[in-house]
């Protein structure tokens, strides 16, 4: 990736796309859902994208965008595998508290990010997000107490709470409306994150971390394992981050662009992604000034001041909520990610924990045996997100069937779990949930972008990421208060997948085959 910022006259000779006129995308929202001079707009940008078509300045920004992908699964993962060694350390008797500071930041940073990004644009957001991960998951290493970790979590998370709502914006407004499929395959990344963190915890937390029934107190001699995994993790994220901002030019969205009225900057971007990709793209302000007759966003210095008083209010909201079937899918997508961001972290934070005690119960709680499930559950999970893809591209079933299917099953197969009478078929049980959940996963984070218009869609996700963090902050409560020995928190977690399924098969929009907004 050294080449990334090569100087453009080194290309090949360009390729003449031809006229806008040829290619036509299908929006997914309804006409009159959105404002009618920026749907006019967009369709003309989606136009110029899909006849762009998916060059080197996408694949190059697929691979980028998947360290966000990952860095959202794990660092809560991080958080679960360290949770016992810090408790030890520290002689916590609530450490859940550890993971409830952590979904605090998360909350913080989808909201920040989510609404920022709309606001001061995708840029700046898509490089500080990872960067602020790593360098407070460095510095968290070096923690003296409890308080100081809980602290360095809830850092670390705003920058993590910010990747999907921003990187999701960024990757699908220069995607072209034929391979919106891939912002499914992006989820690959996250089951990759999973299988990376179990892979460098096993010889790092497995055997340098202090041991539950020794007699003498845990020091910090004896239990430098978390530690060492924090600085590993970190060292990756920080690399993440130097990829994206060193060797990567990121252009602004031009959908952003317009939609702020900047069309002549955005016609410029759609240029340079043509010649990243060695065509010529037809494309230009004309072919978007000529909508301006039916009403477009002022330029004077009053309009100017407008812009810039919207920017404090809740102009983006409203704009999701404009339309009663608009307001009517905004709503329901906020309540299955909310369902969804109390069920997964309920059970999924606390595996580690679940294996080791369960495992014990039925003879083989050992540490290799621990880990070596945990990684068997995560490598499950890559052709999770693989099949996620072909799945959403089925005729009559698309996005909604998929998704709707995979949350239902994940809340069947926990159900499943509490009938496991060895260790074997509890871990049966677990990798079918996760070959699941990743495929739920997959699609929700494809679907939920989708449905919303690229000038508030950092708003939206932002409204869906706030409401999964909020209710994600009531399991570490629920976890401090509840008997984790027992199947209750299974049970209600796989109630609110089987509910959020549900909820999926009720949505408005279906997005297969058609170009987002």
């Amino acid at each position: 990736m050294t080449d990334l910022k090569r100087d453009v006259k080194d290309e090949p000779e360009l390729t003449d796309t031809g006229s806008l006129d040829d290619t036509r995308t299908t929006p997914v929202l309804d006409r009159g859902t959105v404002d009618p001079v920026y749907q006019a707009k967009a369709q003309v940008l989606n136009n110029a994208i899909q006849q762009i078509g998916m060059g080197k300045y996408q694949w190059e920004l697929f691979v980028l965008v998947g360290f966000g992908w990952a860095a959202d699964n794990m660092w809560p993962i991080i958080t679960s595998l360290i949770l016992p060694a810090v408790a030890l350390e520290f002689n916590q008797s609530k450490p859940p508290l550890l993971s409830l500071a952590q979904n605090i930041g998360l909350l913080a940073g989808a909201i920040f990010w989510g609404f920022g990004c709309d606001i001061f644009g995708r840029r700046l957001a898509f490089n500080a997000t990872i960067g602020v991960t790593a360098v407070f998951g460095l510095v968290a290493a070096g923690s003296p107490n409890f308080a100081a970790i809980g602290c360095f979590a809830a850092l670390w998370s705003v920058g993590v709470g910010g990747n999907l709502p921003v990187d999701s914006a960024v990757f699908l407004e220069f995607l072209p409306g034929s391979h919106q499929y891939l912002l499914t395959i992006l989820s690959i990344f996250w089951a990759f994150a999973q299988l990376l963190a179990t892979l460098v915890a096993w010889p790092l937390l497995g055997y340098r971390t202090c041991s539950s029934e020794q007699s003498t107190p845990c020091t910090r001699s004896q239990n430098f394992g978390w530690r060492y995994f924090l600085i590993a993790m970190g060292g990756f994220s920080m690399i993440c981050f130097i990829l994206r901002f060193v060797f990567f030019t990121l252009y602004e969205s031009p959908k952003f662009l317009m939609g702020k009225g900047k069309d002549a900057e955005a016609v410029a971007v759609v240029q340079k992604v043509a010649v990243k990709n060695h065509k010529i793209s037809p494309l230009s302000i004309a072919d978007l000034e000529i909508h301006d007759a039916e009403g477009q966003q002022g330029t004077d210095a009053a309009a100017a001041l407008k812009r810039k008083l919207e920017k404090i209010d809740l102009e983006h909201v409203r704009a999701l909520f404009r339309t009663s079937k608009l307001a009517y899918s905004t709503a329901l997508i906020m309540f299955i990610w909310a369902f969804i961001g109390l069920a997964y972290p309920l059970y999924n934070a606390f595996i580690p924990y679940t294996l080791s005690s369960r495992g014990a119960s039925f003879g083989d709680g050992s540490t290799y045996l621990t880990y070596r499930n945990s990684l068997i559950i995560a490598v499950l999970g890559i052709p999770g997100a693989l099949f996620g893809g072909v799945l959403v591209e089925v005729p009559k079933f698309g996005r909604k069937g998929a998704l709707a299917l995979s949350t239902i099953l994940t809340g069947v197969f926990l159900f499943g779990s509490t009938t496991a009478r060895n260790s074997n078929s509890l871990l049966g049980w677990n990798c079918a949930f996760n070959f699941m959940s990743n495929i739920m996963y997959a699609v929700l984070y494809a679907y939920t972008p989708e449905i919303f218009p690229t000038k508030d869609r950092g708003t939206g996700n932002a409204l869906t990421a706030s409401a999964n963090r909020i209710f994600g902050i009531m399991a570490p409560i629920i976890a401090i208060y509840a008997n984790l020995e027992t199947a209750a928190p299974v049970y209600v977690s796989g109630a609110l997948f089987i509910a959020a399924g549900v909820l999926v098969s009720l949505l408005p929009f279906e997005s297969r085959g058609k170009a987002s907004l």
